[in-house]
């Protein structure tokens, strides 16, 4: 008998489950149908009460499960299973997120197109119609707003290969050496905006990040928590408060108060109309009442980060990001020549 230790697979795959029902399995059955064979997959269960993890066993495709015991959150979660990790990128994925056969084939084939990346991203479709996007990478605007590229669009206009200011961690990849020098996702978010911030911090730290377009999985979108449920408009609110205050330079937060004064307001508007302004209210109250934990690691550079902002109102209101062309070149020579 051999007492060899494995050899480390490239990746590792990381579902976080909470109360997931089917969906982990599906999720499961389709990593089953990657052609791409030399990643491990993780689940870390947040302390589910349905039956989704023994729905989960009955699929043939195996996994390490890591039971949290109580609910962490996406973004503590993420991080507790990523020190669990063997691979050298880690691949994020939501339960409610089915990645097509050679997702991870295209995610890899990325990252040696591009070396000087370290964060890429995938097209997400919609699960119930996949003819329409979900998602193409994540936008940031001087609104206060964070949304998924192209949502809503038809899946003919998803944009090519292109560099965002950070991929949609529902299915994403992350070099494992970056990801564990930036601190991984910030816990505090607990869920929803962790992401977008993580993105900003990588770019901060001369890092890129790349959307993949030919990278596909099909998403149901706020599947388990629900689009407009109260956990989703609270937590979703709170959070771009504190990623717009963490991450944007300071002067340029300053200079757009306004237009994120402006958009609060919009959106409590539509939270009425809608009837969850109960929930708005109390994310703007826990937003703004919890900037001052964020005060010593504002942002005060004015450098390649603000660039990635999205300022036409009209891209905005067409859920459109900026499409930056991608730039070529040596990782680590880029990231030292900017830190310089």
């Amino acid at each position: 008998m051999s007492s060899e230790t494995p050899a480390a697979p490239a990746v590792t795959v990381i579902i976080v489950n909470f109360n997931a029902g089917d969906r982990l399995r599906r999720c499961l059955d389709h990593l089953a149908a990657q052609r791409f064979s030399d990643f491990e997959t993780v689940v870390i269960d947040n302390g589910s009460t349905d039956d989704s993890l023994a729905t989960a066993n009955a699929s043939s495709h195996p996994f390490t499960l890591i039971e949290a015991g109580e609910n962490l959150g996406f973004a503590a979660a993420n991080n507790r299973a990523a020190k669990a990790a063997r691979g050298a990128w880690l691949a994020i994925l939501n339960p409610d997120a089915y990645a097509q056969p050679d997702w991870l084939t295209q995610l890899m084939a990325a990252t040696a197109r591009y070396p000087q990346a370290d964060a890429f991203g995938s097209l997400q479709l919609d699960a119930a119609s996949p003819d329409c996007i979900d998602g193409a990478g994540d936008a940031a605007s001087i609104y206060g707003i964070a949304y998924r590229h192209g949502f809503g669009a038809p899946r003919a206009t998803a944009p090519d290969d292109y560099e965002c200011i950070a991929p949609c961690a529902a299915a994403a990849l992350y070099r494992r050496e970056i990801f564990e020098q930036l601190g991984g996702f910030d816990e505090r978010f607990f869920c929803y905006g962790e992401d977008v911030d993580l993105g900003h911090r990588l770019r901060l730290a001369g890092g890129r990040a790349v959307q993949v377009k030919d990278a596909v999985v099909l998403h149901e979108g706020s599947g388990l928590t629900g689009r407009h449920s109260e956990f989703s408009i609270y937590h979703g609110h709170r959070n771009r408060i504190w990623l717009y205050y963490k991450n944007m330079p300071r002067p340029l937060y300053w200079l757009t108060a306004p237009l994120r004064l402006a958009a609060d307001i919009t959106l409590f508007v539509k939270a009425l109309a809608g009837g969850y302004g109960g929930a708005y209210m109390r994310a703007l109250r826990d937003g703004y009442g919890g900037l001052g934990q964020f005060k010593a690691e504002r942002n005060s550079a004015k450098g390649d980060s603000a660039g990635m902002f999205v300022w036409s109102p009209i891209k905005v209101l067409r859920r459109q990001g900026r499409i930056k062309p991608i730039e070529h070149g040596d990782r680590d020579s880029k990231r030292n020549g900017e830190a310089s």
